[in-house]
């Protein structure tokens, strides 16, 4: 069988994530899913690859459900045939219903009992296919299981970074609330820095440009981008030189003693924003609602991110 033959029907995510970041997270979850995230689980019809995410820890692909194992267990039999090897896992996540649980010896023995039914060749070790099973609000779910690769964990490892730089996981929750959709999608960081932002977009395959009017920066975004093998444009020259048009703007506001801006330099950037981009993600520790109005933007969500003694807004205008 190829998992072709078997067509999902709906999809269940698995998230983590620190208290710091709980907001972020759930501003992610309404960006990527439609949907407000009440759990650290969520069930969606929408499919998204777990790694996009930083906080999303496991997805189900699900093929069956069933109000009674038994009455899951009947359609895992039917399934057809599979020539590809498999196995099967029985998965927990956090904070789940004390209902739904499955202890470890419980866990185990459900994984086999499923897995028995399968019919097709079972490998532990080497298995083209993982099935997963878990509970959820007292029914039975079984699918194809994968698991985020942690991409962001790898790019913490750039060549070049600077301490106020935005975190890995923050960059990348920050491309997937401006980009939920990665196709057809024009893109720009015209403040990109040492890159964090650019990094995480172009692994993911978004179209995005870089520029920045610091010309110490350059040389450390090309190398960091070169250390992961990604290359996309990058520019030296300031966001109010920027004369193309894009559909997103992802914007770390400057905010450090060196990068000091007044309200008029910020109206002016904003504006200049405002010109080339249909939509703007901005990131500020400063209130900068006033603004944003003045320079044609409507907030339509925000979040705030606690980083150390300041904290972060993430703020979505259109």
């Amino acid at each position: 069988m190829s998992q072709n033959r078997l067509v999902p029907n709906t999809f269940l995510y698995t998230f983590n994530y620190a208290e710091e970041e709980e907001q972020l997270c759930k501003l992610e979850v309404r960006s990527l899913f439609h949907a407000d995230l009440h759990a650290f689980v969520l069930e969606s019809s929408i499919n998204r690859d777990p790694s996009r995410s930083p906080f999303i820890k496991e997805k189900i692909a699900v093929l069956f459900t069933g109000d009674t194992l038994e009455n899951l267990k009947q359609k895992v039999e039917a399934m057809p045939s599979l020539p590809s090897t498999y196995k099967v896992i029985g998965i927990n996540y956090r904070d789940i219903d004390p209902l739904d649980k499955m202890e470890f010896n419980e866990r185990k023995g459900i994984a086999r009992q499923i897995g028995c039914l399968v019919p097709g060749a079972a490998s532990l070790h080497n298995p083209e296919i993982v099935f997963a099973i878990t509970k959820l609000k007292g029914k039975w779910y079984f699918g194809y299981y994968s698991e985020n690769q942690g991409m962001w964990l790898i790019h913490q490892q750039k060549p070049h970074n600077y301490s106020t730089a935005l975190t890995t996981r923050v960059a990348r929750a920050l491309v997937n609330i401006a980009v939920p959709e990665l196709r057809g999608v024009k893109v720009i960081d015209p403040c990109c820095g040492i890159g964090t932002v650019l990094v995480e977009a172009l692994s993911m395959g978004v179209n995005i440009t870089g520029s920045d009017y610091n010309p110490l920066v350059m040389k450390g975004i090309r190398n960091n981008l070169a250390h992961f093998g990604l290359s996309g444009p990058v520019f030296l020259r300031d966001i109010r030189d920027i004369t193309e048009m894009y559909d997103v703007a992802i914007i770390d506001m400057p905010y450090n003693l060196c990068s000091v801006v007044s309200d008029e330099e910020k109206f002016a950037m904003l504006q200049s924003a405002r010109r080339f981009a249909k939509k703007m993600v901005i990131v500020t520790t400063e209130d900068i609602d006033g603004i944003l109005g003045e320079a044609g933007f409507e907030i339509v969500d925000r979040c705030e991110v606690p980083k150390g003694k300041f904290i972060r807004q993430t703020i979505v205008c259109c």
